[in-house]
């Protein structure tokens, strides 16, 4: 991680930590960065519905168009959307403003390369160079430039309404429904967000009878009491309206949750656990593995062993997961957030489409939502994030590293595990066991958590 860009873009309160001269500067930067291999760069843009995206929008055009790029202008769409269209329409890159999951004070720039995967440290990293003013620090395709200069006359950039984009990932959607949602009554939470003006339209065509709430989205309620961070509404929906299912999404619509018909929330190691079974059934579950990051949960691990499914895990941040899959040839990823990733038809993960597997699964196997998750056992857990200064210090500390080991080495006895790593965003170091008594859990994460408060650093 840079300085500014992080696992999922450049994040944080709008005109506080990232601001509309950051955006401006990006839109410069990589106008020009990508002119240097072609003469006129064709780079498209997409956002959420904060009151900011706008702000940032508009920045990021100008900075594009005056560095000499045609900027073509999804609107408010999602995330998974740019990354497909920066794909199958070549573009050399997508950029998404949104910040996700955030309240809507907050924004981010997503930065997404030309095969609609989140964009190399190594551009990321030339960027901040620009940014922080060091640009003649740093090569660039083997010369070293002081500045960027101004396109001028015909070499200016131009925009372009490019909402057939958008049109046409919608008919992408509606062509990986392989089978009828008529007979099914389905809510989506759009959280208010990119989705909004999406999800529902392709739930219409494919037959459903379909439920939608927050989905009237004013720039500041993004988020707010809505989607996959705060699913209670959705699962009250279901259950009073007597529906099948719901699906969860949040602010750029790249993560899902699901509300079984019983109001039960079916999370991101469900989805896993329920998508790799059917795919290994289906023959189409590559090297018979499933990606998970290593905050998933233990028992997620141990029932897809019991199904003959291997299990690689990764860091925390789904572009780690799709780099394993990448790699590794592996056909299904993802987080317990609900970041699931089909590597077959997406490169990055995608609520609505994740929904669509999900509806999917239910009508081949002929069963309810509550029942595709038998056999998953989930263990108790507990998180315990301590507060320090020095993230490296603590985690490297030998009294801390000692003791884990004998932890580890408990746990191993009972079937259990711990996790201790260090926050990507946050000055806290995370404590995680699972096991599967609660007891175990709470006893040895107070035993680590202690030690590591102690310290002092």
């Amino acid at each position: 991680m840079g300085k500014y860009f992080e696992t999922d873009g450049f994040r944080g309160e709008a005109n506080v930590r990232l601001t509309s001269d950051h955006a401006y500067k990006i839109g410069r930067f990589l106008g020009w960065y990508y002119g240097l291999k072609n003469e006129k760069p064709r780079i498209v843009i997409g956002k959420d519905t904060r009151r900011s995206s706008y702000m940032f929008e508009y920045s990021l055009v100008a900075g594009l168009v005056s560095s000499g790029a045609e900027a073509y202008m999804l609107h408010v769409t999602t995330t998974p959307s740019v990354a497909y269209i920066t794909r199958v329409d070549e573009f050399d890159c997508g950029i998404m403003v949104s910040a996700s999951h955030n309240p809507f004070y907050d924004n981010g720039i997503k930065l997404i390369n030309s095969n609609g995967e989140k964009m190399e440290d190594e551009v990321c990293d030339l960027c901040e160079a620009y940014l922080d003013d060091r640009l003649s620090e740093v090569e660039i395709f083997g010369k070293h430039y002081d500045e960027i200069p101004f396109a001028t006359g015909d070499k200016i950039g131009a925009t372009v309404d490019y909402i057939s984009g958008r049109n046409r990932y919608i008919g992408y959607l509606i062509s990986n429904g392989i089978y009828s949602f008529k007979d099914y009554k389905i809510a989506l939470d759009c959280a208010n967000g990119a989705s909004w003006s999406i999800a529902k339209a392709v739930f219409d065509a494919l037959g459903a009878t379909t439920y939608v709430i927050n989905a009237e989205p004013n720039g500041t309620n993004i988020n707010n009491n809505a989607g996959s961070t705060h699913i209670e509404g959705l699962q009250k929906y279901v259950v009073d309206n007597g529906l099948d299912v719901g699906f969860a999404y949040d602010g750029d619509a790249d993560r899902c949750f699901a509300v079984d018909e019983n109001g039960n929330v079916v999370k991101g190691d469900n989805i896993l656990y329920m998508a790799g079974k059917y795919l290994k059934k289906h023959g189409e579950l590559l090297n018979d593995t499933v990606v998970a990051t290593i905050m998933s949960n233990y028992g997620l691990f141990k029932s897809l062993e019991k199904e003959g499914i291997k299990c690689a895990q990764t860091k925390v941040g789904d572009r780690f997961v799709y780099e394993c899959m990448k790699q590794n040839n592996y056909s299904l990823g993802g987080e317990d957030s609900g970041h699931i990733i089909f590597s077959k038809l997406a490169s990055t993960g995608d609520g609505i489409l994740t929904s669509i597997k999900l509806m999917e699964i239910m009508i081949a196997e002929k069963k309810k939502m509550s029942e595709l998750s038998e056999g998953l056992e989930i263990y108790p857990q507990e998180l315990i994030n301590v507060r320090v200064q020095d993230k490296d210090k603590a985690m490297n500390d030998e009294n801390v590293l000692n003791a884990k080991k004998t932890i580890e080495e408990e746990l191993e006895k009972v079937g259990g595990r711990i996790v201790l790593r260090k926050s990507g965003t946050e000055p806290v170091i995370r404590v995680l066991v699972e096991a599967k008594e609660k007891e175990i859990c709470t006893k040895y994460a107070n035993q680590l958590a202690d030690i590591i408060f102690k310290l002092g650093v």
